[in-house]
């Protein structure tokens, strides 16, 4: 690192495969929540009064995002403290708020770093962060950058303006494909307590749980964290919980049909599988709008409230009916 920027904390453009490895583990769930890196005022390559500031979260995956697309420039970066969270989340909570950004610039002595008074912060955290208020309180004008931190070249380049397709958040198959990981593991931890509960009672001879048991639950995991979450726009309807119970019937249609062309299978174990197998991928869609970019709260809320209870009746009855299969 150059001699200029001894006095300051700096943060390299180029990330290591340690970096790499933590961000592909915090994907897996594995640490994610200390995922995160220290709050402060770091430096990027040289930068001197006249640089630009950019501000952002301290969940390390963002920050990775930031620096790597900053490569060869010289950049002031305020890593807020937002407990590890992303700027969009951390924003909604308040932890990519306006006290902490003031806070912040207090804290790490940025008037004396730089002769200007801007502040860039992503567009994302806007719902935290109330411009007119952190100038009153900081003297620092807000500008609000571009959504994707790949686009920041280009808005330093170009006096701080984007194309409008900047300003739009993106849903494509590979953003979804990333946050699917994450999904899976959060399902399978609770698959595992079932399947484990499953693999007692038939150990201890009380139901005979087959192999198409979890068989069907497994594909049902499958494609209510991964298949459902792909295909969401060439889904029917609106509501997540719909879209993962079309696609949780036609797997379970799949299951019936095979067990019933091998006659493996009493219709009462049929009839469970086409309530249980679609409850469950409808339930595990459903949990994806959490990370889906179009979905309100209150739109959230609604949907839960609905579809809830009649995922529930689905699957007890489900459940009800392959108890009794069993015994038939």
């Amino acid at each position: 690192m150059a001699a200029c920027c001894s006095e300051n904390q700096t943060l390299s453009a180029s990330l290591t495969i340690k970096d790499r490895l933590g961000s592909w583990k915090a994907r897996w769930g594995i640490g994610r929540m200390d995922h995160s890196m220290k709050a402060g005022l770091y430096a990027m390559g040289c930068p001197d009064g006249h640089s630009p500031v950019l501000v952002t979260s301290n969940y390390k995956m963002t920050v990775d995002r930031v620096r790597e697309n900053l490569a060869g420039r010289d950049i002031w970066l305020l890593v807020l403290d937002t407990e590890g969270i992303n700027v969009w989340c951390a924003a909604g909570k308040g932890t990519f708020g306006t006290d902490e950004l003031v806070a912040r610039i207090d804290k790490t002595g940025l008037r004396e770093k730089v002769t200007h008074r801007e502040l860039i912060l992503p567009q994302l955290g806007a719902t935290g962060v109330s411009a007119h208020e952190a100038r009153k309180k900081s003297g620092f004008k807000v500008t609000y950058g571009p959504i994707r931190s790949e686009d920041i070249p280009y808005f330093l380049d170009n006096a701080m303006t984007v194309k409008q397709s900047m300003r739009k958040v993106r849903f494509s198959l590979i953003d979804r494909l990333v946050l699917t990981p994450m999904e899976i593991v959060i399902a399978m931890e609770l698959m595992l307590k079932v399947f484990g509960a499953m693999a007692v009672l038939s150990a201890l001879g009380i139901l005979p749980v087959e192999r198409a048991d979890y068989l069907g639950l497994l594909g049902s995991v499958f494609i209510g964290t991964f298949a459902s979450p792909l295909l969401l726009p060439w889904l029917p309807g609106r509501a997540f919980s719909f879209k993962g119970m079309i696609t949780g019937l036609i797997w379970a249609i799949s299951v019936v049909f095979f067990l019933f062309s091998k006659g493996s299978a009493n219709w009462l174990q049929l009839v469970s599988y086409l309530l249980i197998l679609p409850s469950l991928s409808a339930f595990f869609t459903m949990n994806f709008t959490g990370s889906s970019t179009y979905t309100s709260l209150s739109g959230v809320e609604k949907e839960m409230k609905t579809s809830l209870p009649l995922i529930v009746t689905a699957l007890s009855a489900g459940i009800m009916v392959r108890i009794v299969s069993y015994f038939i």
